[in-house]
């Protein structure tokens, strides 16, 4: 009897999720706990494995589905009740598909007698490339990928319509009103669609189809910076002596239980004093007024290669220096492993972004809504500076908070940044 691979509940908040990847091949010997898939659930990949050993019999969500939990995703063979390898195809199933012309049935695999029956196939005509002419599973694929885009081309060539009925580049704004949760075109303009067809002829290059991860990024950066918050962005420069002072003399303490003690640390831990201090940054906007949270969830973003994902500390203001590193290391750790869970990246009430790892000495991030505000750091270099009337060289990196107008005027935003270099250059 078949085994179905159903499909978990990725968190508690999470309703749905998008195959990202099958890792496996009808046909493959799987060994249970096996990783079989990738599931993306709002920028989280999770692996989803094999409940038990077998053989992959069957896929029923291909990639780029969305699938909610409890849906069968596909099927496992046991091993234990799987025909021997070469065997005739099931009587009443596709024997009549199973003649060679000569009177004699083709011996094929249990998964290639599987699909001529459910593909209602005709195995002469299917030309095989195993053993004396077998017909294996990717000759079945191959035929099967050849008749599709033969009905494709014929649909098309069906179907294509007149120069003057092609649809408009640009999608106008109608009376009616947008589907529900979809925001509205920003200022009232029309938004413009970017079809393949856009690029150049004669252009060489290649098409790199677009990633859960990277759609999911693409949709919430639009509408927080085009249809949802006023971005306005300040900017300080901080000097880091005291606080690298102070790593210099605890990160060997740090080390000895097992904590990488990085300067985002301090910056977290001074973030969060600045948002206790200026509420407002901590908070969102609703229609019917500005949410203060009570608590400290701080985001922290990690890059990655498919692209940025933030994982929050959640009730940060409950943690010191030692607690922050921790929990920093920890889920950049498993950020970068795909070990995630996807409640991990939910609930955050500010954002810091430390983009200058990569070498960037000032940036304006996008506010990761519905939060506030987002800190940007700036790359740590030595600068000349003029203390007390003498020339000095500081350790020095700027620092940007991007936050929404629609909550914060100017003098809240300095207000926090001020807060912030207080607790950075007076780290004791």
């Amino acid at each position: 009897m078949p085994i179905e691979i159903i499909m978990p509940q990725l968190g508690d908040s999470v309703s749905e999720g998008t195959i990202s990847k099958w890792l496996k091949r009808e046909g493959d010997q799987i060994n249970e706990y096996d990783p079989l898939l990738e599931v993306s659930g709002d920028k989280i990949d999770t692996e989803i494995p094999a409940p038990q050993s077998g053989i992959l019999v069957k896929i029923l969500i291909p990639v780029g589905e969305k699938v909610l939990p409890g849906a069968c995703l596909g099927l496992l063979e046991d091993v234990a009740e799987t025909p021997s390898p070469l065997a005739p195809l099931p009587q009443g199933e596709g024997n009549k598909h199973a003649s060679n012309g000569d009177g004699q049935s083709n011996f094929v695999s249990p998964v290639v007698a599987r699909m001529v029956a459910e593909h209602d196939l005709n195995l002469a005509v299917i030309a095989g490339s195993g053993r004396g002419g077998r017909v294996t599973k990717k000759d079945v694929e191959a035929y099967l990928e050849q008749q599709q885009h033969g009905d494709e081309r014929a649909f098309l060539h069906r179907s294509a319509p007149a120069p003057e009925e092609e649809a408009p580049q640009l999608i106008a704004r109608g009376n009616s009103a947008p589907p529900r949760n979809t925001p509205p075109p920003f200022n009232g303009a029309a938004r413009r669609v970017h079809p393949v067809e856009d690029i150049p002829q004669g252009v060489a290059g290649e098409l790199v189809p677009l990633t859960a991860m990277r759609k999911t990024i693409a949709e919430h950066m639009v509408n927080s910076k085009l249809h949802t918050a006023p971005h306005v962005t300040t900017v300080f420069e901080f000097d880091l002596s005291a606080v690298l002072a102070h790593r210099e003399a605890h990160k060997e303490a740090f080390a000895r239980q097992g904590v990488n003690l990085t300067l985002t640390a301090y910056f977290a831990a001074a973030t969060v004093q600045a948002l206790q201090a200026n509420r407002y940054l901590n908070a969102q906007w609703t229609d019917e007024g500005i949410y203060l949270h009570n608590a400290v969830n701080l985001g922290i973003a990690v890059a990655l290669d498919e692209g940025l994902i933030v994982p929050v500390i959640k009730n940060a203001g409950g943690l010191n220096l030692l607690g922050l590193a921790q929990a920093i290391n920890d889920l950049a750790t498993r950020a970068r492993s795909k070990q995630l869970k996807a409640d991990e990246i939910k609930g955050g009430t500010f954002t810091i972004t430390n983009h200058g790892v990569s070498g960037s000495l000032l940036a304006t991030p996008i506010i990761n809504q519905p939060q506030v505000g987002i800190l940007g750091v700036g790359v740590m270099e030595k600068r000349v500076k003029v203390i007390d009337d003498m020339i000095a060289i500081r350790p020095c990196c700027y620092m940007t908070l991007t936050f929404d107008h629609r909550v914060a005027d100017g003098a809240v935003g300095d207000a926090f940044m001020l807060t912030l270099k207080q607790a950075i250059e007076g780290w004791s």
